[in-house]
């Protein structure tokens, strides 16, 4: 098995027991954002690297967190869980305060899919004041 391959699966598994851990909790709101999350990042990913609002510096660095987050090698290796994904999740939060400070917050909301009262949270963590609406 390929090393991409296996950071993958790597990456699922964490996600899905993430998901069961909340959803067996009795946490099934939590559960329902956490699963949403991950194919809601490569939505707003892919909809932030076509936007001309977005300066082409700030579109290097969605494609180097990408590449980090799907590395093999991580400073907290991804089998580790819960703690295990966390550097991924601290460079994915600095790069949309990055482009929050550059572009603007309108256009994240402009691409993000997923429930707006993730996207809060998701913003909050990444150093963005909560929204006004």
């Amino acid at each position: 098995m390929g090393p991409l391959i296996l950071v993958l699966v790597v990456v699922l598994a964490t996600w899905l027991a993430v998901v069961g851990v909340f959803v067996l909790a009795g946490r099934r709101i939590l559960a329902r954002q956490i699963a949403s999350l991950l194919p809601n990042l490569v939505i707003l990913f892919k909809g932030l690297l076509r936007d001309p609002l977005v300066p082409r510096s700030s579109k290097l660095l969605i494609v180097v967190g990408i590449a980090w987050i799907l590395s093999p090698i991580d400073l907290i290796p991804e089998f580790i869980p819960f703690i295990g994904p966390l550097d991924d999740a601290v460079i994915a939060a600095l790069i949309l305060r990055r482009i929050i400070r550059v572009s603007g917050r309108d256009v994240l909301t402009d691409h993000w899919r997923g429930d707006s009262t993730t996207l809060d949270k998701m913003l909050r963590w990444a150093g963005s004041p909560a929204s006004s609406s």
